[in-house]
């Protein structure tokens, strides 16, 4: 039996390959997936420990140890000084100690515009060793910065902002731009560096004076002599530090802590993929399944003899087993190679976008090799089992006297009543979470969303016959004969035509699914976006660290600005912990320039004159707040200890994501609020936006890279932005189940022709000429593709409305949008499907000779 099963994969090839196509593709994607996973883990893993090799024990001060940040917002770690650094200098075994500053730094290219992400742009201080350089940083150009008015970057930061030796670097930190010559071009290896970040470095007094204060240190780098016990070193250097005031930890434990923050990064990361992987993998089965099914039909002469020799029905039952084995095995043998070149490609291309994975080999796990070769061949013979079952059922002498007829087709009484049922259960738990009002349960809509796919696919022959009689109505009145024999083919097999439609009916409705909710969602944070906002811009910082008050005030001055409106915030809890929020501290003598604000109950003057809060209409009743009131609060300090205060609510509006919760003056906010920074400030001019008052304003605010002064529209847009680039990610990762749909619709059609070789010979017979035949099969592909995404779009659509209504509990501008643009375009993508995907079957049955396939069995 196995030999046969070897023989009629051999004998079968053509007919397998696109179902060995589809196994390819879907063990390719968890293959690269995987090898991709290990390959850039492997290599960051390798990149921390480099960064850790010289560290024999890492001094850094407790989160006890800090005071109440000052109002200066830089650290202050008293504890971590040129004392303690000495005293650590004079323990046996110590060859050197580096005393580090960190901070953050943001470097502007030659156009103003920031490089790297805020919390990726390293800054620290140059420390130079006896031979005058710092060991960490290898000067590739120049030198070290030695001056206050020095600085030196890395490699890459430099090339990104065009920078050279002796140009003025501009920078910010959280405040106005700063300038300093560059006067080195140094190498770095920090992790976070060549993963797309920067790094600048200074002299350490000026290090000092940007992010703490002079004689101070963020951490204190031990590196030891040669043959020294790295576990004694750290118990030593532990010994000289007030207890719970700082930590001393083994470089060897901050390389493993590192090494298992990576593994669970790439987890992460893998998981996300992979479950991408898994759809395309599950698309696939259909594909199988359908081959398999179509196999045993056109084989079932062959089967039955098999049967009167002696073959019982475990065997012929192993023996299509083993046939879906071996095609399983050699498809993923194949598959994983192409996955490597996968990783390999998705790699470099990554890199190229600015991705900054370091450098390392190809790593090629055995774990990889096994469950890639192992889900392959898994897959491959699951699909293939409902099919294997059915050839041993075959009768002998049924088989062999009506070899010539139809097979005969099992009634679906059984398959609708079953599909019946799950899609009823399915769609009643999305009609529960439709009217859930949080969306912290994300496992019920999940279930629900899985069984409510499952079932419609269950269900998917009962739906083909009214879908695919509607469509067939249109082909015959504009394609005439072969329209109308396009429809009946469709509707010969139910099952196969289900099965086929089935496979891009799953794609479809993920991809519109997401596009529903993203539409809809990116909608609804617009309009929160803009919500209540009349200023003609938005200025804030892209690290989050806020704006000087000062600065505000300058730009209040500017010709053609009416208001610059200040915007700060401090996080309170309320008496006995049972609510909490935050107080946004406003200029209340021009806020209504910048916002619209309607009070439900109470007004402005009244906060103004009163001294309190006002309360938007959804937080007052969260807390059971009402005008006249006074509450108790407590105003997080960034220690344990609250500082008590009582706002009294001097009025109630309706919410406006402007303002937030709450809102009442600065001078009620400004004693909670360390260190002092604006948030946001709206600024609304005389004349309306203005290309020459935004510079003014950015240059009143100190024209740091890290401002941001937006308008309207470009607050819209980076909101789309955000959303459109999620969307994209999610298009990319399904394309590859929608790819394998595509080589099902082929496979099918193919199979199909061979199938009706006879019919196809008497049409040509009776006068159909070769074009028609070709228009048959193209037709019969388009209505199968249409079907398909019919389904994929109706299901998606109410899958993205039931769960759109939890997302409306947190955002009360969701409302669910149709993009019918897009959804028009997934339409007329089914349709280029069906009939690329009829291209090959289509010329192959319109060649057939017609004497040949009329004499065919």
């Amino acid at each position: 039996m196995f030999r046969t099963a070897l023989r009629n994969v051999l004998a079968h090839k053509a007919r397998l390959m696109m179902t060995a196509l589809a196994v390819l593709l879907g063990v390719a994607f968890v293959s690269g997936t995987l090898v991709f996973s290990d390959t850039v883990g492997e290599a960051v893993k390798k990149a921390s420990a480099k960064s850790f090799k010289d560290v024999a024990v890492s001094v850094q001060a407790t989160s006890g140890d800090a005071p109440p940040v000052p109002e200066d917002g830089k650290n202050r770690t008293t504890l971590l000084t040129d004392r303690l650094a000495d005293q650590v200098r004079s323990l046996p075994g110590v060859a050197a100690v580096h005393a580090n500053v960190s901070g953050r730094a943001t470097v502007a290219d030659k156009d103003n515009q920031p490089i790297g992400n805020d919390w990726q742009n390293v800054a620290t201080n140059y420390q130079p060793g006896a031979g005058g350089k710092d060991s960490r940083y290898p000067v590739v150009q120049g030198r070290g910065p030695a001056g206050a008015g020095e600085i030196a970057l890395d490699e890459a930061t430099a090339e990104k902002g065009g920078l050279k030796l002796g140009d003025t670097v501009r920078f910010a930190t959280d405040g106005p731009a700063l300038h300093k010559k560059l006067v080195g071009i140094v190498h770095s290896e920090d992790p976070q560096v060549t993963a797309g970040g920067s790094l600048a470095l200074f002299d350490t007094a000026t290090a000092q004076k940007l992010f703490v204060h002079p004689g101070q240190y963020d951490e204190l780098v031990v590196a030891a002599e040669p043959g020294t016990d790295e576990k004694a070193l750290t118990a030593a250097v532990e010994k000289l530090l007030p207890k719970d005031r700082a930590t001393a930890t083994s470089g060897a434990a901050l390389a493993a802590d590192q090494a298992k923050m990576v593994e669970q990064s790439n987890q992460a990361m893998s998981k996300t993929l992979l479950v991408f992987a898994g759809i395309a993998l599950f698309v696939g089965v259909f594909i199988i399944a359908n081959t398999f099914t179509m196999l045993i039909s056109q084989r079932s002469r062959e089967i039955a003899l098999m049967r009167a020799i002696g073959a019982s029905r475990r065997q012929v039952v192993r023996s299509v087993l083993a046939e879906a084995g071996l095609l399983g095995l050699v498809s993923s043998v194949v598959g994983f190679a192409l996955g490597t070149g996968i990783a390999v490609t998705m790699r470099a291309v990554l890199n190229a976008n600015g991705a900054g994975f370091p450098d390392g080999p190809l790593v090629i796990s055995p774990n990889a090799v096994l469950s890639a070769l192992g889900v392959g061949v898994l897959v491959t013979v699951l699909a293939a089992w409902l099919p294997s079952r059915k050839a041993a059922k075959i009768a002998p002498v049924e088989a062999l006297n009506t070899v010539d007829a139809a097979p005969k087709l099992r009634g679906l009484v059984v398959r609708n009543t079953i599909g019946a049922v799950i899609t009823g259960l399915g769609v009643a738990i999305m009609l529960y979470v439709s009217t859930q009002k949080t969306a912290e349960d994300m496992m019920t809509p999940m279930v629900g969303s899985a069984l409510t796919l499952v079932g419609v696919i269950v269900l998917a022959p009962l739906l083909s016959r009214p879908l695919v009689s509607l469509t067939g109505k249109v082909t015959t009145r504009i394609f005439g004969v072969s329209g109308k024999l396009a429809k009946e083919n469709a509707l010969r097999n139910p099952r196969r035509t289900a099965a086929t439609a089935s496979a891009l009916m799953i794609g479809l409705t993920l991809i519109t699914g997401m596009t529903v909710v993203g539409v809809s969602g990116q909608r609804a944070s617009d309009e929160m976006a803009a919500q209540g906002l009349t200023a003609d811009y938005q200025v804030s910082t892209a690290n989050f660290r806020g704006l000087d008050p000062e600065l505000t005030k300058q730009a209040a001055k500017l010709p053609g600005v009416r208001a610059a409106v200040p915007l700060r915030s401090a996080a309170f809890e309320t008496d006995g912990g049972n609510g909490y929020g935050s107080v946004t501290g406003t200029d209340l003598a021009h806020l209504d320039k910048v916002t619209d604000l309607r009070f439900v109950s109470g007004s402005l003057d009244a906060v103004r004159d009163g001294g309190g809060v006002a309360v938007s209409r959804s937080r007052a009743e969260k807390l059971h707040w009402k005008t006249g009131e006074t509450h108790e609060v407590g105003f997080f300090t960034g220690t344990e200890k609250k500082e008590k205060a009582r706002l009294k609510v001097a009025a109630v509006y309706e919410d406006n994501a402007t303002v937030g919760d709450l809102f009442g003056s600065t001078a009620l906010v400004d004693p909670h609020v360390k260190p002092l920074k604006d948030e946001k400030v709206l600024v609304k001019t005389a004349n309306g936006p203005d290309a020459g008052l935004e510079k003014e304003i950015r240059k009143a605010l100190g024209d740091s890279p890290l401002l941001k002064v937006q308008d309207k529209d470009a607050l819209r847009k980076e909101n789309a932005g955000s959303i459109d680039t999620v969307l994209n990610m999610v298009y990319g990762l399904l394309g590859m189940a929608v790819i394998i749909a595509v080589v099902g619709v082929v496979n099918t059609l193919a199979m199909s022709v061979f199938e009706r070789t006879r019919e196809i010979g008497m049409l040509r017979a009776i006068g159909l000429a070769r074009s028609g035949i070709k228009q048959m099969v193209r037709l019969e592909s388009v209505v199968i593709s249409l079907f398909g995404a019919v389904l994929g779009i109706g299901v998606g659509v109410f899958l993205a409305w039931a769960g759109g209504k939890m997302t409306a509990a947190s955002m009360p501008t969701y409302e669910m949008i149709l993009p019918w643009d897009r959804l028009g375009i997934f339409l007329a993508i089914a349709l280029v499907v069906g009939v690329l995907a009829a291209a090959w079957p289509a010329r192959r049955a319109a060649r057939l000779n017609m004497l040949e396939s009329i004499g065919a069995q």
